[in-house]
This record gives C-alpha cells, sequence and structure tokens, in this order.
C-alpha cells in the first residue's frame, strides 16, 4: 500500500467514526424523548423528522440515483434500497411487478442500534413509516401509491418489512400506510437487486456519503426538536443526549482519530481533529489557562433555513460529553457569533 492510499484509509476511518458518533446522537435523541416526554411526543418528533427528511430528499435522491424514469412504486422501493445501502443500513429489495415492489430491514436495524432497540414503542416506528413511505406517492404525484407493512422488528418480528403498492384508485390519507401482518416478504436474490454504477459512485464518493447519511438526521433532528418543543425544552435535550452520547464513544472516536486520553492539551488536539473529520474549518491555539479553537465553518447547519441558535446545543453536548470521556475536570466553553451561527470560539481548559 502506498503512502498516499495509507492517508485516503486513515481519512476514511475518521469519516466513519463521525458517521458512528452522529448515528448514536439520532439514536440516543429518540430515546431521551421517549424517556423525558413521552411516546406520543416522541412519534410526533420522529414523524416530524422522516417527513422533512422526505421532502427534502427524496425527489432529488431519485435523480441523483437514476431512479426518475421507473414506475412509482419500483422507484420508491428501489430509493430506500440504495439510498439505504450507501448508510450502511441493512436493506433488501424484492422486485414483484410495475405495481408492485418490496423493501426489507433485517436485524439488525441500523437506526435502532444494539440495546436501543428495547427501548422504541411500535408507535415511535410506526411514525417513521407515517413520516415518509406513506408520502412518497404525493412527492411522485400519484396517489395510488401507498405502503403496506408487513412487519415491524421492534414488535418482535424478524426485521421491518413491507411493499410499495400501486392501487386503481387514489388513496385518502389514512389508506396511504396500512399493515398486513400476516403475510411475508419474499426471498432476496442480491443478483436481482439494483446496483449503483461504479463510475459516478467511486470509493471515496461513497465513504463520504455514508459519514453524510448519518449526519443528515442530526441536521434535520435539531431544528425539528426546537420547532416542535421550544428552544428551551429542546435546547435541555439536545445538550443532554449530547453529552450522554459523547460520554459513551470518546473512546472509539478518539482510536479511529489516532489519540487518546489525557488532560486539555491531549482533548483540544482531539476537539480539532474532529472537527477537521466532519470538514469544519478550525484553528488550534494555546490560551492563558488552556487552549481555545476558532470554529469557522459549521457545514452540518449550512443553509438550515429555520437555524436557531439552540441547534448549537448539539455540538455543546457532545463536546461536553466527549470532555468528560478523556479525563476528568476538562472544562469545555462556548461563544457564538449572532444568532449562535459560527464563528464558534471553544476554549478548554
Amino acid at each position: 500500500m502506498t503512502a498516499a492510499d495509507s492517508a485516503q484509509e486513515a481519512q476514511w476511518k475518521r469519516w466513519r467514526a463521525v458517521a458512528d458518533l452522529y448515528h448514536a446522537y439520532f439514536t440516543g435523541l429518540i430515546l431521551t424523548v421517549v424517556t423525558r416526554r413521552g411516546t406520543a411526543d416522541a412519534a410526533e418528533f420522529v414523524f416530524r423528522v422522516f417527513r422533512r427528511q422526505q421532502q427534502e430528499r427524496f425527489l432529488p435522491g431519485l435523480d441523483k440515483l437514476g431512479l426518475s424514469h421507473l414506475p412509482p412504486a419500483v422507484a420508491a422501493a428501489q430509493y430506500h434500497y440504495l439510498s439505504n445501502w450507501i448508510g450502511g443500513v441493512h436493506v433488501e429489495y424484492m422486485y414483484e411487478s410495475d405495481a408492485k415492489a418490496w423493501i426489507r430491514y433485517p436485524p439488525p436495524r441500523w437506526i435502532w442500534k444494539g440495546t436501543a432497540i428495547c427501548g422504541i414503542p411500535g408507535e415511535v416506528s410506526r411514525a417513521m413509516l407515517r413520516g415518509w413511505h406513506a408520502n412518497n406517492g404525493v412527492a411522485l404525484g400519484d396517489l395510488r401509491l401507498g405502503f403496506v407493512c408487513t412487519k415491524q422488528s421492534v414488535d418482535g418480528q424478524d426485521g421491518l418489512e413491507g411493499y410499495y403498492y400501486q392501487y386503481d384508485h387514489p388513496l385518502e390519507l389514512d389508506q396511504r400506510l396500512v399493515f398486513a401482518r400476516h403475510l411475508e416478504a419474499p426471498p432476496f436474490d442480491a443478483k436481482a437487486a439494483p446496483a449503483l454504477p461504479v463510475a459516478s459512485w467511486p470509493k471515496p464518493r461513497l465513504e463520504k456519503a455514508y459519514r453524510n447519511y448519518a449526519m443528515e438526521y442530526v441536521r434535520t433532528a435539531a431544528p425539528v426538536m426546537v420547532q416542535l418543543f421550544g428552544p428551551e425544552d429542546a435546547g435541555y435535550l439536545l445538550h443532554l443526549t449530547g453529552k450522554l452520547i459523547g460520554m459513551q464513544y470518546f473512546d472509539e472516536v478518539a482510536a479511529a482519530l489516532g489519540l487518546s486520553r489525557g488532560r486539555t492539551k491531549e482533548f483540544a488536539s482531539f476537539l480539532n481533529a474532529l472537527l477537521a473529520a466532519q470538514d469544519d474549518a478550525a484553528d488550534l491555539a494555546q490560551s492563558e489557562g488552556g487552549f481555545e479553537i476558532y470554529q469557522q465553518s459549521w457545514r452540518l447547519m449550512d443553509d438550515v433555513a429555520d437555524y436557531h441558535r439552540a441547534c448549537a446545543k448539539v455540538l455543546e453536548g457532545l463536546f461536553d460529553g466527549l470532555a468528560a470521556g478523556c479525563g476528568r475536570h476538562i472544562s469545555v466553553g462556548l461563544r457564538a457569533g449572532a444568532g449562535g451561527k459560527p464563528p464558534l470560539v471553544w476554549t478548554i481548559s
């Protein structure tokens, strides 16, 4: 392996660590809402997150993946197969006809990683389907397209599965997602599944897309939470989740960045490397009593139309938790620009 290859592999390892951190944060955020606000609020939160992502990502994603020419049921199912595959999600696709195509998410479920699945009520999982899968026909301008869910893993079944079906009549709102638990998906044949064109999806693009897939959920979730629960409550939940996740994941992320536990100096270096792995421009300098990191950009929240300063609690919480994971008594402070936007100045002491 050449020096260039080694450097590229190291970069991909850093990107995957960022993906794992934000993946854990998003799953943790849902669990925080379940435990602090209850099932109904968590279901509404998940519905709004997935509906917003569906409205922002589905149609552009069809074009990007080259699926826009396909029949609606097939296009919708192939979109879920390919887009989730890019993000590292276990997913299967089975074509039955131009009017009926299956998708299946076998265990382990990406979004409810590990033991998290034990804390997710069925209503919260159904909200994800209501937010995204049930609205694909609306987005495509074909109100005959609906989604039939046959299994839910959080209910103890062996995965989440169902099929897109194009009926012979327009569907009312409550008909766009229905359940048929007596049915089961056909076997998955990987050879018959769609594949990304290698020329337009080389390895470096796939690795960056893998990282961005997890980060996008947090980009969507933070402003949704602020709008749904208000800045004070949302800020508390965003920060608490970040601190809990940061404490749990410091060692994993630090290992990927080639760093280890220590005091203020080691943590300042860690934080600077983490920001670089997120593609954020930052400068590290020693200051009286510690270190300062001048973060010039926060690409995750670029162009978020309804950004609120409370969204910065995502980073504040994560950095507080990561500091605690690095070593006791490391303090992290934030001075933000107007509206809570960059430049963000972090003090580590």
